[in-house]
């Protein structure tokens, strides 16, 4: 495994990482949960992330359970939670980012996972109707209160990031040290063109999400829709429609050859493409089973392979396919 640093912060983190959303709760019970957390850890994963509005704060209780049963130190793994959602229905609980939500927030994520700190919070989305420097002075005290070592904004604006950043500096504050953006060979713009000055100036560091764009670049579409897939399970219209995109289905068999030609697969290309990124701190995996986590693994073996005629032939595959 791979170690990097979480943008200009110290915090090591590995390059592959394991995130609970969709499975933990949902199709992942704790016995499977010990299974895969177990198996991240022997591949040398330490970067595991998870949300108070995963399955409704069940994804986070699931983890916690598996790593008291696993009796991990505290100091080998680092654990992310991000808050926006919430879980009631009152008008400080939930789809805010105001002091009192927050404050409240991270105290049940913590019950939840049973532990006394979190190493990243997030915040999950922007909140335009909470001033940004209310938010950033709750992650501040949230962090001078020693229930989170650092915090970070999650699909926030390059702009919103930037006034955060700035009013942290202006009153010498915590200030946000990572966002966690999609990205994917079919989803780049955001991370390549609209975070790069921020990337530069301010040091920040990217937990990418979703880089299998929903399981599109999993391959297990290129032949319809399977039964108990995500796009037959929850995946909506618009994922649907991309499966029956054919302009988009050539692009993946394109994609699958490529592979084939390097000797791996489609998956493992499009996670090994995220980590040659040096900007990418870490690529967030899903895993349902043990031998998904270990094939996700073999990514890292991939990358020396993705040399600039490769990365071409990535590009000509995708033409007109790219975000």
């Amino acid at each position: 495994m791979q170690y990097r640093r979480l943008g200009r912060s110290g915090l090591q983190v590995s390059a592959l990482s394991f995130g609970s959303w969709v499975n933990f709760g949902n199709q992942t019970d704790t016995r499977g949960a010990i299974e895969i957390l177990a198996a991240a850890r022997d591949g040398g994963i330490n970067f595991l992330d998870n949300a108070e509005g995963y399955a409704k704060g069940e994804s986070e209780r699931i983890m916690g359970e598996a790593l008291k049963r696993l009796g991990w130190q505290r100091n080998r793994f680092v654990i992310t939670t991000k808050f926006f959602s919430g879980l009631g229905s009152g008008p400080n609980e939930g789809r805010t980012l105001n002091r009192k939500y927050l404050l409240n927030a991270i105290d049940g994520s913590l019950g939840r996972l049973g532990l006394d700190h979190v190493d990243v919070a997030y915040a999950h989305r922007p909140d335009p109707h909470t001033p940004i420097e209310e938010t950033v002075w709750a992650f501040h005290d949230i962090i001078s209160r020693g229930k989170a070592l650092y915090w970070g904004t999650s699909e926030w604006s390059a702009d919103e990031i930037r006034a955060a950043w700035d009013i942290a500096e202006r009153h010498h504050l915590h200030k946000p040290v990572t966002e966690q953006p999609q990205y994917s060979l079919l989803h780049r713009s955001r991370v390549e063109t609209e975070y790069a000055r921020l990337c530069e100036d301010i040091g920040l560091g990217l937990t990418t999400w979703s880089p299998l764009a929903s399981g599109l670049l999993s391959g297990k579409y290129l032949d319809g829709v399977p039964a108990g897939s995500r796009a037959a399970v929850n995946g909506g219209d618009r994922l649907q429609q991309r499966i029956a995109n054919p302009a988009l289905t050539q692009g993946l068999r394109a994609l699958a050859t490529i592979a084939a030609d390097l000797q791996t697969t489609l998956p493992q290309l499009s996670l090994a493409w995220i980590l040659r990124n040096p900007r990418v701190s870490t690529v967030i995996t899903g895993a349902t089973a043990v031998a998904q986590l270990q094939e996700n693994l073999g990514a890292l073996a991939v990358v020396p392979k993705l040399d600039a005629p490769v990365l071409t032939r990535i590009d000509e595959a995708l033409a007109g396919l790219i975000g």
